[in-house]
């Protein structure tokens, strides 16, 4: 079975219909201006003769980078602005998104190859892992999205969800204004009250019982919007908090 789908640059001919190349666990696939030499050939006088080179893992991919002087950068178009580079002559670098994209720098031009990984295993519901006997691992972020805090969470990620990896955070005013459709007694009080619980909750900060507080936290919005998108804790599909019915109660500790 294909684990990895690759689509070539646009050309004007198939601008609509783009080609996709079909990977199996172990294949390689070539890309490069010296037609016939490389499986997937680019016209474009500043892309290398051999220029790269991508192999199928299973359900991630690698890039080797067999241009002498260029750098490459592999994009997530579903991320924060993440992305890896990959520099001239680097064999076999891992690539951990499931949709991504390659840039080719060219003579002026930024050429896109399209890489994805669709598939995906997971650990037997009978077999190994936390199944086994004995105490269960203890979660690394514990969230509940029906709780009010979630959405204020959800409500600061959003605009870098957007596709606005940039995108300066909201300000309190504007998480109240965004939250009030569902939750009528939003307040700048009440957000800020769930912004310092989230700060303890997913241990940015002691919690208040304890006797060192250590030193205080600045730009806790930055740091909260920045961990639960690095941890994918708030998802875009989870954004769907912003526009469903308002949980019950203030928070659930």
């Amino acid at each position: 079975m294909y684990s990895i789908i690759v689509v070539p640059p646009p050309t004007p001919e198939d601008e609509r219909d783009r080609t996709q190349l079909q990977l199996a666990p172990g294949e390689h696939l070539t890309f490069g201006r010296a037609a016939p030499d490389v499986d997937l050939a680019i016209a474009h006088e500043g892309v290398s003769r051999r220029a790269g080179e991508i192999t199928a893992q299973g359900t991630y991919w690698t890039l080797s980078n067999l241009s002498r002087e260029q750098t490459y950068v592999v994009e997530n178009p579903e991320g924060a602005g993440e992305h890896i580079k990959v520099g001239p002559g680097r064999l076999d670098a891992p690539v951990p998104f499931e949709f991504s994209r390659i840039v080719l720098p060219a003579a002026g031009d930024l050429l896109p190859i399209e890489v994805w990984a669709p598939r995906h295993d997971y650990l037997s519901a009978t077999g190994g892992g936390d199944n086994a006997v004995g105490d269960t691992t203890a979660p690394a972020f514990s969230v509940d999205r029906t709780k009010r805090y979630f959405a204020v969470l959800a409500a600061l990620c959003e605009p870098r969800l957007r596709g606005e990896p940039h995108a300066p955070l909201p300000t309190v005013d504007q998480v109240v204004d965004r939250l009030r459709p569902n939750w009528p007694a939003a307040s700048r009080t009440s957000v800020q009250w769930n912004i310092d619980y989230l700060a303890v909750k997913l241990r940015l900060k002691p919690a208040p019982e304890e006797a060192d507080q250590g030193p205080r936290l600045n730009g806790k919005k930055e740091s909260l919007v920045s961990l639960a998108l690095r941890f994918d804790l708030v998802r875009e599909d989870d954004l769907i908090v912003l526009s469903a019915a308002a949980p019950s109660g203030r928070v659930a500790r």
